[in-house]
């Protein structure tokens, strides 16, 4: 809602309330249906700040011709139509236009419907219908229009759009065009479009609707022990204006209730389906292909678990310096890809919350490379949400610097090392700087370790690292290295 708002806080409209912005959130979210039901554009006309109307929002019909093929949201109404918008404010009522307008080479007619919000009518909504290529109610048989009708009654008496409408289309939100029955006030089918009779035969339903109470016509279907949404009988009753969901023997479908109301009192209802099997099968496989992913990375991070503790077995029993030194160095990498493959088992997608995972091995590696001394380890900004690959490589090179910087820079001396990380949409910019003796710039490049961080920036990352010495009074070195295969 947030892009709605901002656009009716600003010119050329008039400032509302936030509460009355809300209303028309509801009222814009919810009016395809209306569109759909009559076959023609909606626009809603609010009062600028010019002494004049501006359209805010504008819906086609998916079921016939569109009037605007241009973009009409932040025009302003021509000065010659004012008076009958006006004209609506004023008396609060449903005004057609007794003039047919055209529009290039199309003839245009227009209702004009008032949007009340306590007491107050805050904007208009304009019914324009293209009267040169008006074609049959698809699937509406005739019923289609005053329904319609009734929905812009209830809208001119605040009554539509609903408090409770749903928004969000995580069910998969029907429209009229996936299929609509109309009940009356008992639940009773008066109508069903022929897309509404191919989705309950898929349900298992066989025979006619019409006549039927919709709620007695469900309740077999669904198997003894399957799990039913709890709103179902309030939606098939047409009693509220919620969304649930029905799933007999593999097929899934939506259904949305819109009660019909005359002065508060409900009359009937207007039900829309849309048959969401495929969209469920593909979730299921999603979340099985994201389970299995997840249980991969577990095992790969349980298995390089068994391969660190080798080497570390391997080196106790060796009296090689150098051989012992290697071993523990090859240890703690595997230690450091283990413990990005553990992040990754508990990630329903390849992606992995970096900070904390640093944060684990910063410790890991401060422990193991300062055993004879105290080094403090610091980190600051944040790395965001890195790929696997990335993460892999990134926590490899990292540990290689902190290593260096403790090993190496603080040597036999206590010390800090600071990490930071700066994250914009085109590149991560991460240094590790130390107040050691400051790295000598012959010999960097020459360990097996600043190798490996080289090769993986470049391969991996797709960016570069520099070493330089940091200038007095200040002590050490500061690494510099940019990520941009993140």
């Amino acid at each position: 809602m947030s892009t709605f708002t901002r656009e009716l806080g600003e010119a050329p409209f008039s400032p509302l309330p936030e509460t009355a912005v809300e209303h028309l959130y509801r009222l814009v979210a919810d009016w395809q249906i209306l569109s759909d039901l009559s076959q023609a554009d909606l626009l809603l006309w609010l009062e600028n700040r010019y002494d004049g109307f501006s359209c805010a929002a504008h819906c086609r019909p998916a079921t016939g011709p569109t009037v605007h093929l241009d973009d009409v949201i932040g025009l302003s109404l021509p000065s010659t139509r004012q008076a009958l918008m006006e004209e609506v404010l004023i008396s609060g009522e449903i005004i057609e236009n007794p003039v047919r307008r055209w529009t290039g080479m199309n003839t245009v007619s227009e209702s004009l419907i008032p949007v009340p919000y306590q007491g107050k009518i805050i904007g208009v909504v304009a019914v324009e219908t293209n009267l040169a290529f008006q074609v049959g109610e698809i699937g509406g048989e005739g019923w289609f229009k005053p329904v319609a009708g009734q929905l812009r009654g209830m809208m001119a008496r605040g009554e539509f759009p609903y408090e409770t409408t749903p928004t969000v289309s995580n069910h998969g939100n029907p429209r009229v065009m996936d299929g609509a029955l109309l009940l009356d006030s008992e639940g009773k089918v008066q109508h069903a479009s022929p897309n509404a009779l191919s989705a309950f035969k898929r349900l298992g339903f066989s025979g006619s609707l019409v006549g039927q109470v919709l709620a007695e016509v469900v309740t077999p279907l669904v198997a003894t022990g399957s799990v039913v949404d709890e709103t179902l009988a309030v939606v098939l009753m047409g009693r509220a204006s919620w969304v649930t969901e029905i799933e007999v023997s593999g097929v899934s479908m939506t259904v949305r209730a819109l009660p019909l109301l005359e002065e508060g009192v409900r009359t009937g209802a207007l039900l829309l389906t849309r048959d969401v099997t495929e969209q469920r099968n593909r979730e299921k496989q999603l979340l099985s292909k994201d389970a299995t992913i997840r249980e991969i990375h577990h095992r790969v991070k349980n298995n390089l678990q068994t391969v660190s503790a080798l080497l570390r077995l391997q080196a106790r029993r060796n009296d090689n310096s150098t051989v012992k030194e290697a071993l523990a160095e090859a240890e703690r990498r595997i230690s450091i890809i283990a413990t990005v493959h553990e992040a990754l088992s508990q990630t329903v997608d390849e992606t992995v919350a970096f900070d904390e995972t640093f944060g684990k091995l910063l410790a890991l590696v401060a422990t193991a490379a300062s055993e004879d001394h105290f080094v403090e380890t610091k980190f600051t900004g944040s790395f965001g949400k890195l790929g696997a690959d990335a993460a892999s490589a990134l926590g490899v090179v990292l540990s290689e610097l902190v290593t260096n910087a403790i090993e190496h820079g603080l040597a036999g001396r206590g010390g800090t090392v600071i990490v930071n990380a700066e994250r914009n949409p085109e590149e991560l910019v991460v240094t590790v700087t130390d107040d050691g003796v400051g790295a000598d710039p012959e010999q960097i490049g020459s360990g097996l370790g600043t190798q490996i961080v080289k090769t993986l920036v470049s391969t991996e990352l797709g960016g570069t690292v520099q070493w330089e010495r940091r200038n007095p009074p200040d002590s050490g070195t500061r690494v510099r290295l940019t990520a941009t295969r993140l």
